[in-house]
C-alpha cells in the first residue's frame, strides 16, 4: 500500500465507519497517546525496564499502526499529501546530512 492508498483508505473508513474526523486538538491528543503506547512497550521490552505481564501481549506493530492511523488523519484534515512531504523530507535530509554521520565518530 502506498501512502496515498493509505490516506484514501482511511478517509473511506472515517467517512464510512467513524461519522467524522476527531477536531485536530483531539487528533493531537490521540496521537501523543499512542506515542506514548509504543514508548511504553520500547522501554520495557527493549530498555532497562522490566517488562509487566500484562504488556507482553502488546503488539509493537499494531501499537505503530495507530500511531500511523492517527497521523494520516491528521494528514487528510489538514490537507497534507504525506508522499510528497516525506519525498522532501527525504531530499532536505539527504542534503543537509550527506557527510554528517559518515563524520560522526560516535557512530563508528
Amino acid at each position: 500500500m502506498t501512502l496515498e492508498e493509505a490516506q484514501k483508505q482511511v478517509d473511506n473508513w472515517i467517512q464510512t465507519v467513524g461519522v467524522r474526523y476527531f477536531s485536530e486538538l483531539t487528533n493531537m491528543a490521540m496521537l501523543t497517546e499512542e506515542v506514548g503506547e509504543v514508548a511504553r512497550i520500547i522501554a520495557r521490552r527493549y530498555g532497562e525496564q522490566s517488562e509487566k505481564e500484562s504488556d507482553k501481549q502488546k503488539d509493537l506493530g499494531d501499537e505503530m499502526a495507530d500511531v500511523l492511523f492517527v497521523l494520516i488523519c491528521l494528514a487528510n484534515q489538514t490537507g497534507v499529501n504525506l508522499t510528497e512531504a516525506l519525498e522532501k523530507n527525504m531530499q532536505k535530509k539527504s542534503i543537509r546530512d550527506a557527510d554528517r554521520h559518515h563524520n560522526n565518530p560516535k557512530l563508528k
